[in-house]
Protein backbone atom coordinates (compact mmCIF):
# COMPACT_ATOMS: atom_id res chain seq x y z
CA UNK A 1 0.00 0.00 0.00
CA UNK A 2 1.32 3.60 -0.69
CA UNK A 3 1.26 6.32 1.82
CA UNK A 4 -2.14 7.40 1.32
CA UNK A 5 -1.97 11.05 3.90
CA UNK A 6 -5.02 12.24 5.45
CA UNK A 7 -7.03 9.59 5.60
CA UNK A 8 -8.64 7.18 8.23
CA UNK A 9 -8.08 3.34 7.19
CA UNK A 10 -9.97 0.94 9.11
CA UNK A 11 -8.97 -1.97 10.50
CA UNK A 12 -6.44 -3.75 12.78
CA UNK A 13 -3.91 -1.86 13.13
CA UNK A 14 -1.09 -5.17 13.10
CA UNK A 15 -2.43 -5.57 9.94
CA UNK A 16 -2.69 -2.09 8.16
CA UNK A 17 0.71 -1.32 9.75
CA UNK A 18 2.35 -4.35 8.02
CA UNK A 19 0.86 -3.15 4.72
CA UNK A 20 2.35 1.18 5.39
CA UNK A 21 5.76 1.84 3.31
CA UNK A 22 8.60 1.23 5.71
CA UNK A 23 10.44 3.89 7.56
CA UNK A 24 7.61 6.50 5.98
CA UNK A 25 5.95 8.11 9.11
CA UNK A 26 7.51 11.46 11.43
CA UNK A 27 5.50 10.75 14.54
CA UNK A 28 3.26 8.35 16.22
CA UNK A 29 0.89 9.01 18.97
CA UNK A 30 -0.70 5.75 20.53
CA UNK A 31 -3.61 5.19 22.81
CA UNK A 32 -3.65 1.56 22.55
CA UNK A 33 -6.23 -0.33 25.02
CA UNK A 34 -5.13 -0.24 28.88
CA UNK A 35 -6.24 -3.65 29.69
CA UNK A 36 -7.91 -2.37 32.65
CA UNK A 37 -9.35 -5.81 33.83
CA UNK A 38 -12.66 -4.68 35.18
CA UNK A 39 -14.61 -7.26 37.20
CA UNK A 40 -17.32 -6.00 38.42
CA UNK A 41 -19.82 -3.05 37.89
CA UNK A 42 -18.78 0.26 39.83
CA UNK A 43 -21.32 2.85 41.12
CA UNK A 44 -20.92 6.41 43.21
CA UNK A 45 -22.66 6.97 46.37
CA UNK A 46 -25.58 7.78 45.61
CA UNK A 47 -25.92 4.06 43.96
CA UNK A 48 -25.98 5.53 40.11
CA UNK A 49 -23.84 3.59 37.50
CA UNK A 50 -20.34 4.67 36.36
CA UNK A 51 -20.10 4.89 32.60
CA UNK A 52 -16.65 2.86 32.93
CA UNK A 53 -14.50 1.20 29.98
CA UNK A 54 -16.10 -1.79 29.16
CA UNK A 55 -15.57 -2.03 25.73
CA UNK A 56 -14.76 -5.48 23.95
CA UNK A 57 -11.42 -3.73 22.61
CA UNK A 58 -10.13 -3.39 25.79
CA UNK A 59 -10.46 -6.89 27.30
CA UNK A 60 -7.60 -9.49 26.82
CA UNK A 61 -7.61 -13.31 28.06
CA UNK A 62 -4.61 -12.85 30.07
CA UNK A 63 -1.33 -10.55 30.48
CA UNK A 64 0.50 -12.92 27.53
CA UNK A 65 -2.16 -12.55 25.15
CA UNK A 66 -1.85 -8.46 26.25
CA UNK A 67 1.70 -8.51 25.91
CA UNK A 68 1.83 -10.20 22.41
CA UNK A 69 -0.91 -7.80 20.97
CA UNK A 70 1.61 -5.09 22.52
CA UNK A 71 4.88 -6.45 20.93
CA UNK A 72 2.64 -6.98 17.71
CA UNK A 73 1.36 -3.69 17.12
CA UNK A 74 5.00 -1.69 18.44
CA UNK A 75 6.78 -3.63 15.84
CA UNK A 76 4.58 -2.32 13.21
CA UNK A 77 5.31 1.20 14.55
CA UNK A 78 9.24 0.49 14.19
CA UNK A 79 9.17 -0.90 10.76
CA UNK A 80 7.27 2.28 9.65
CA UNK A 81 8.60 5.32 11.26
CA UNK A 82 11.61 6.91 10.04
CA UNK A 83 15.14 6.96 11.70
CA UNK A 84 14.61 10.47 12.80
CA UNK A 85 10.94 9.91 14.08
CA UNK A 86 9.61 9.22 17.42
CA UNK A 87 6.64 7.44 18.83
CA UNK A 88 4.43 8.78 21.77
CA UNK A 89 2.00 5.99 23.97
CA UNK A 90 -0.13 6.69 26.77
CA UNK A 91 -1.68 4.13 29.10
CA UNK A 92 -2.70 4.26 32.94
CA UNK A 93 -0.85 2.01 35.69
CA UNK A 94 -2.21 -1.03 34.76
CA UNK A 95 -0.72 -1.05 31.14
CA UNK A 96 2.15 1.68 30.83
CA UNK A 97 5.00 -0.29 32.70
CA UNK A 98 4.28 -3.85 30.74
CA UNK A 99 4.45 -1.55 27.21
CA UNK A 100 7.33 0.44 28.20
CA UNK A 101 9.32 -3.26 29.03
CA UNK A 102 8.20 -4.02 25.84
CA UNK A 103 9.12 -1.20 24.04
CA UNK A 104 12.95 -1.09 25.43
CA UNK A 105 12.91 -5.13 24.45
CA UNK A 106 12.27 -3.52 20.32
CA UNK A 107 15.18 -1.64 20.39
CA UNK A 108 12.91 2.24 20.85
CA UNK A 109 15.03 4.47 22.96
CA UNK A 110 13.32 6.41 25.82
CA UNK A 111 13.32 10.20 25.88
CA UNK A 112 11.03 10.82 28.66
CA UNK A 113 7.95 9.65 30.42
CA UNK A 114 5.37 12.47 30.75
CA UNK A 115 3.16 12.22 33.57
CA UNK A 116 -0.88 14.14 32.76
CA UNK A 117 -2.07 15.21 35.97
CA UNK A 118 -5.77 15.29 35.52
CA UNK A 119 -7.16 18.26 37.00
CA UNK A 120 -10.84 16.73 37.06
CA UNK A 121 -10.24 12.95 37.65
CA UNK A 122 -13.22 10.24 38.42
CA UNK A 123 -13.30 9.85 42.10
CA UNK A 124 -12.24 6.39 43.68
CA UNK A 125 -15.60 6.05 44.79
CA UNK A 126 -15.13 3.03 46.66
CA UNK A 127 -12.68 4.49 48.89
CA UNK A 128 -10.24 1.41 48.71
CA UNK A 129 -7.14 3.37 47.04
CA UNK A 130 -5.51 6.72 45.98
CA UNK A 131 -7.84 8.73 43.08
CA UNK A 132 -6.20 8.38 39.89
CA UNK A 133 -5.55 10.87 38.98
CA UNK A 134 -2.54 11.18 36.14
CA UNK A 135 -2.03 9.16 32.96
CA UNK A 136 1.65 8.12 31.88
CA UNK A 137 2.81 9.07 28.56
CA UNK A 138 5.95 7.64 27.48
CA UNK A 139 8.37 9.31 24.45
CA UNK A 140 10.92 7.51 22.72
CA UNK A 141 13.02 7.77 19.66
CA UNK A 142 13.85 4.38 17.21
CA UNK A 143 17.19 4.15 19.03
CA UNK A 144 20.15 5.26 21.07
CA UNK A 145 21.76 7.96 19.88
CA UNK A 146 19.55 9.13 17.01
CA UNK A 147 18.67 12.07 15.80
CA UNK A 148 14.81 13.42 16.30
CA UNK A 149 12.76 16.18 16.61
CA UNK A 150 12.19 18.30 19.28
CA UNK A 151 10.79 21.87 19.34
CA UNK A 152 12.20 23.06 22.68
CA UNK A 153 11.62 26.70 21.85
CA UNK A 154 8.40 25.95 21.20
CA UNK A 155 7.80 24.33 24.40
CA UNK A 156 9.20 26.70 26.56
CA UNK A 157 6.23 29.30 24.69
CA UNK A 158 3.59 27.38 25.93
CA UNK A 159 5.36 27.44 29.30
CA UNK A 160 5.75 31.23 30.15
CA UNK A 161 9.61 30.91 28.41
CA UNK A 162 10.78 28.63 30.93
CA UNK A 163 11.89 24.92 30.01
CA UNK A 164 8.58 22.80 30.30
CA UNK A 165 9.03 19.70 32.54
CA UNK A 166 7.86 16.40 32.47
CA UNK A 167 4.84 16.95 34.53
CA UNK A 168 1.86 18.37 32.35
CA UNK A 169 -0.68 20.06 34.77
CA UNK A 170 -3.59 22.62 33.53
CA UNK A 171 -4.56 19.33 30.89
CA UNK A 172 -8.11 18.47 31.97
CA UNK A 173 -10.40 15.62 30.63
CA UNK A 174 -12.03 15.97 27.27
CA UNK A 175 -15.49 17.00 28.79
CA UNK A 176 -18.19 20.12 27.74
CA UNK A 177 -18.16 21.10 24.39
CA UNK A 178 -15.31 19.20 23.13
CA UNK A 179 -16.33 15.68 24.38
CA UNK A 180 -17.97 14.19 21.31
CA UNK A 181 -21.56 12.44 22.23
CA UNK A 182 -23.62 10.29 20.29
CA UNK A 183 -27.47 10.65 19.20
CA UNK A 184 -28.68 10.05 22.50
CA UNK A 185 -26.16 12.43 24.09
CA UNK A 186 -24.15 9.90 26.01
CA UNK A 187 -20.26 9.79 25.00
CA UNK A 188 -19.56 8.18 21.76
CA UNK A 189 -15.95 7.10 22.83
CA UNK A 190 -15.05 6.38 26.25
CA UNK A 191 -11.66 7.24 25.90
CA UNK A 192 -11.53 10.55 23.94
CA UNK A 193 -8.39 12.76 24.87
CA UNK A 194 -8.30 15.90 24.97
CA UNK A 195 -7.47 18.07 22.36
CA UNK A 196 -4.58 20.10 24.71
CA UNK A 197 -2.67 16.93 25.33
CA UNK A 198 -2.22 16.17 21.67
CA UNK A 199 -1.49 20.03 20.96
CA UNK A 200 1.72 19.99 22.62
CA UNK A 201 2.47 16.38 22.06
CA UNK A 202 2.40 17.28 18.18
CA UNK A 203 4.05 20.80 18.34
CA UNK A 204 7.16 19.63 20.50
CA UNK A 205 7.98 16.92 18.17
CA UNK A 206 6.84 17.20 14.42
CA UNK A 207 6.89 20.44 11.65
CA UNK A 208 4.57 21.24 8.93
CA UNK A 209 4.08 18.78 6.54
CA UNK A 210 5.28 15.90 8.50
CA UNK A 211 3.20 12.25 8.62
CA UNK A 212 1.49 11.97 11.99
CA UNK A 213 0.05 8.78 12.58
CA UNK A 214 -2.29 7.26 15.30
CA UNK A 215 -2.68 3.54 15.08
CA UNK A 216 -5.92 3.23 17.31
CA UNK A 217 -7.82 6.88 16.37
CA UNK A 218 -10.85 6.38 18.09
CA UNK A 219 -12.87 9.58 18.38
CA UNK A 220 -10.24 11.15 16.19
CA UNK A 221 -8.27 13.82 18.27
CA UNK A 222 -4.96 13.06 16.65
CA UNK A 223 -6.35 14.07 13.36
CA UNK A 224 -7.94 17.24 14.07
CA UNK A 225 -5.02 18.19 15.99
CA UNK A 226 -2.50 17.46 13.33
CA UNK A 227 -4.66 19.58 10.74
CA UNK A 228 -5.44 22.77 12.46
CA UNK A 229 -1.19 22.39 12.95
CA UNK A 230 -0.54 21.83 9.24
CA UNK A 231 0.76 18.15 9.52
CA UNK A 232 -0.72 14.83 7.33
CA UNK A 233 -2.12 12.42 9.40
CA UNK A 234 -3.27 8.92 9.08
CA UNK A 235 -5.81 7.59 11.12
CA UNK A 236 -6.03 3.30 11.26
CA UNK A 237 -10.07 2.03 13.26
CA UNK A 238 -10.93 -1.23 13.64
CA UNK A 239 -14.76 -0.23 14.50
CA UNK A 240 -16.70 1.36 11.92
CA UNK A 241 -18.86 3.04 14.57
CA UNK A 242 -15.60 5.08 15.62
CA UNK A 243 -14.76 5.68 11.66
CA UNK A 244 -17.84 7.40 10.52
CA UNK A 245 -17.81 9.57 13.89
CA UNK A 246 -14.27 10.73 13.50
CA UNK A 247 -14.62 11.06 9.92
CA UNK A 248 -17.86 13.37 10.26
CA UNK A 249 -15.68 15.41 13.07
CA UNK A 250 -12.51 15.74 10.54
CA UNK A 251 -14.71 16.78 7.84
CA UNK A 252 -15.47 20.00 9.63
CA UNK A 253 -11.61 20.58 10.77
CA UNK A 254 -11.07 23.85 8.94
CA UNK A 255 -7.42 25.07 9.63
CA UNK A 256 -6.16 28.53 9.11
CA UNK A 257 -4.68 28.98 5.84
CA UNK A 258 -0.74 27.87 5.71
CA UNK A 259 2.06 30.07 6.51
CA UNK A 260 5.40 28.79 6.55
CA UNK A 261 6.85 31.76 8.80
CA UNK A 262 3.80 31.51 10.92
CA UNK A 263 3.23 27.93 11.64
CA UNK A 264 7.08 26.59 11.55
CA UNK A 265 8.48 26.93 15.42
CA UNK A 266 11.61 25.16 14.45
CA UNK A 267 14.59 27.37 16.04
CA UNK A 268 15.89 29.84 14.09
CA UNK A 269 19.58 29.04 15.14
CA UNK A 270 19.09 25.37 13.87
CA UNK A 271 17.71 26.57 10.77
CA UNK A 272 20.48 28.24 9.88
CA UNK A 273 23.18 27.99 7.30
CA UNK A 274 25.95 25.76 9.08
CA UNK A 275 29.13 27.75 9.63
CA UNK A 276 31.57 25.44 10.77
CA UNK A 277 34.30 26.66 13.19
CA UNK A 278 37.53 26.33 10.73
CA UNK A 279 35.32 28.89 8.48
CA UNK A 280 36.23 31.71 11.11
CA UNK A 281 40.25 30.31 11.09
CA UNK A 282 40.68 30.67 7.57
CA UNK A 283 38.76 33.76 6.97
CA UNK A 284 40.65 35.45 9.60
CA UNK A 285 37.62 36.22 11.79
CA UNK A 286 40.04 34.36 14.91
CA UNK A 287 43.38 33.48 14.82
CA UNK A 288 45.85 30.14 15.72
CA UNK A 289 46.78 30.84 19.42
CA UNK A 290 43.78 32.98 20.39
CA UNK A 291 42.73 32.17 23.73
CA UNK A 292 38.92 31.35 24.25
CA UNK A 293 36.95 31.40 27.69
CA UNK A 294 34.56 29.28 28.15
CA UNK A 295 31.31 29.86 30.04
CA UNK A 296 33.23 33.25 31.30
CA UNK A 297 35.27 31.24 33.50
CA UNK A 298 39.39 32.90 33.82
CA UNK A 299 40.76 29.48 34.90
CA UNK A 300 39.00 27.69 32.16
CA UNK A 301 40.44 28.09 28.98
CA UNK A 302 41.41 27.02 25.78
CA UNK A 303 43.82 27.92 22.69
CA UNK A 304 43.15 27.61 19.13
CA UNK A 305 45.02 25.16 17.68
CA UNK A 306 46.01 25.83 13.16
CA UNK A 307 43.64 23.02 12.72
CA UNK A 308 40.25 24.49 14.28
CA UNK A 309 40.88 22.46 17.28
CA UNK A 310 41.11 23.26 20.79
CA UNK A 311 43.97 22.36 23.75
CA UNK A 312 41.91 23.34 27.13
CA UNK A 313 44.60 24.60 29.95
CA UNK A 314 44.84 21.22 31.05
CA UNK A 315 45.86 19.64 27.55
CA UNK A 316 42.72 18.40 26.48
CA UNK A 317 42.28 18.45 22.64
CA UNK A 318 39.23 18.46 20.77
CA UNK A 319 36.51 20.21 18.82
CA UNK A 320 34.56 23.67 20.27
CA UNK A 321 32.31 20.86 21.10
CA UNK A 322 34.47 18.12 23.12
CA UNK A 323 37.13 20.71 24.21
CA UNK A 324 33.50 22.13 26.19
CA UNK A 325 32.00 18.49 27.06
CA UNK A 326 35.59 17.88 28.53
CA UNK A 327 34.89 20.61 31.08
CA UNK A 328 31.88 19.64 31.51
CA UNK A 329 32.51 16.41 32.69
CA UNK A 330 31.23 14.57 29.79
CA UNK A 331 28.19 16.25 29.55
CA UNK A 332 26.59 17.20 25.93
CA UNK A 333 27.59 20.46 24.96
CA UNK A 334 27.31 23.32 22.08
CA UNK A 335 30.78 25.26 21.90
CA UNK A 336 29.11 27.79 20.05
CA UNK A 337 27.07 28.93 22.91
CA UNK A 338 29.65 27.80 25.67
CA UNK A 339 32.95 29.53 24.63
CA UNK A 340 33.33 33.59 24.87
CA UNK A 341 36.19 35.40 22.66
CA UNK A 342 37.36 38.68 24.20
CA UNK A 343 37.38 41.74 22.43
CA UNK A 344 38.05 45.44 23.53
CA UNK A 345 38.07 44.00 27.11
CA UNK A 346 34.87 42.40 26.73
CA UNK A 347 33.56 38.71 27.12
CA UNK A 348 31.67 37.59 23.56
CA UNK A 349 29.87 34.55 22.53
CA UNK A 350 31.90 32.41 19.96
CA UNK A 351 27.97 31.75 18.43
CA UNK A 352 28.00 35.91 17.66
CA UNK A 353 31.20 35.64 15.31
CA UNK A 354 29.08 33.02 13.83
CA UNK A 355 26.51 35.20 12.93
CA UNK A 356 29.03 37.99 11.83
CA UNK A 357 30.57 35.79 9.50
CA UNK A 358 26.63 34.74 7.92
CA UNK A 359 25.87 37.94 7.46
CA UNK A 360 29.29 39.77 6.19
CA UNK A 361 29.19 36.88 3.70
CA UNK A 362 25.56 36.79 2.73
CA UNK A 363 24.25 33.59 3.86
CA UNK A 364 21.53 34.28 6.26
CA UNK A 365 19.43 32.19 4.74
CA UNK A 366 19.95 28.85 3.03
Amino acid sequence: MSLMRNRIIQGDCIDVLASLPEASIDLIFADPPYNLQLRNELHRPNMTKVNAVTDHWDQFDSFASYDEFTSQWLSGCMRVLKPTGTIWVIGSYHNIFRVGKIMQDLGFWILNDVIWIKTNPMPNFRGVRFTNAHETVIWASTGEGRRYTFNHHAMKGLNDDKQMRSDWWLLPLATGSERIRDENGEKAHSTQKPEALLYRIILSSSNPGDVVLDPFFGSGTTGVVAQRLHRDWIGIELEQRYVRLAQARMDVVQPELFDQATFDVRSKKKLAPRVPFSALLENAYLHPGQSLYFRKEPNLTATIKPDASLRTVDGFEGSIHEAGAHLMDGSPCNGWDHWYVEEAGELVTLDSYRQKYRSENSIDHE
